[in-house]
C-alpha cells in the first residue's frame, strides 16, 4: 500500500510548524499523533499500521503548503480524515484481492463453515449489544447509524448533546467497541466449539 517518495525536509519542517510554532512542542505532538494513527490502523485490522501511519503523515506533508493557508481547526482532525480514507482504500483492496493459495473450489464445506461463523457472530453481536446498558446501546447504534458526510454531522451532534468533544466521543466509542469485540469473540467461540 505504501507508495515511497522522498519528502523534502522543508515539508516536514512546515508540518511541524503547522502542529505548533514551538518546535519541541510540535515534535511531541507529532509523536503522539503518529502513535494515535498506528492505533487507529491496528484497530481497523490493517496489516501494516506503522507503514500506514507514515503514509498518512506523508500525504498530509505533501499538501502542507495549501493546508497552512486553507485549513482551519485542529490539524489532528485532518490527519484522521486522511487516515480514514487510507483505511477505506485498504479495505477495498483487501476485498478485491484473494491470494490464489486461498482459493479452494473443491471445498464447499469451508464456505458453509464461513457462513455458519458469520451467522454465529451476528447472533453474538445482538446478544452482546443487549448486555450493554440502554445508554451504551443507543450510543453504539447512533454512532454507526449514518454514512459518508451525514455520519460526520451526526457524530458531532451526538458529542454536542452529550456535552463532550468529538475526540472524547471517539475514545468512549473505542472503549465500548473493544468490550463488544471481546464479548462477541467469547460468544462466538462458545457457539462454534459447542458443535
Amino acid at each position: 500500500m505504501r507508495q515511497r517518495y522522498e519528502l523534502p525536509p522543508e515539508s516536514f519542517d512546515e508540518l511541524l510548524a503547522w502542529l505548533d510554532p514551538d518546535r519541541a512542542v510540535a515534535a511531541d505532538l507529532y509523536l503522539e499523533l503518529r502513535h494515535s494513527l498506528v492505533k487507529i490502523f491496528a484497530w481497523n485490522r490493517c496489516s501494516d499500521p506503522d507503514g500506514m501511519a507514515d503514509e498518512t503523515l506523508d500525504r498530509v506533508a505533501k499538501q502542507i503548503g495549501r493546508l497552512k493557508v486553507t485549513y482551519k481547526g485542529n490539524p489532528n482532525l485532518f490527519f484522521y480524515g486522511v487516515a480514514n480514507n487510507l483505511i477505506r482504500e485498504y479495505q477495498k483492496k483487501i476485498k478485491t484481492h484473494v491470494p490464489i493459495e486461498d482459493v479452494d473450489l473443491a471445498n464447499e464445506s469451508a464456505q458453509e463453515t464461513d457462513v455458519e461463523l458469520s451467522l454465529a457472530r451476528e447472533k453474538c453481536l445482538r446478544t452482546c449489544l443487549q448486555e450493554l446498558s440502554r445508554e451504551r446501546q443507543d450510543l453504539v447504534l447512533g454512532y454507526y447509524s449514518k454514512e459518508k458526510h451525514a455520519k460526520i454531522d451526526h457524530r458531532a451532534e451526538m458529542a454536542r448533546k452529550l456535552g463532550i468533544s468529538i475526540d472524547n466521543l471517539r475514545v468512549r466509542m473505542c472503549r465500548i467497541r473493544v468490550a463488544l469485540e471481546d464479548c462477541i469473540e467469547k460468544c462466538t467461540d462458545k457457539l462454534t466449539s459447542g458443535k
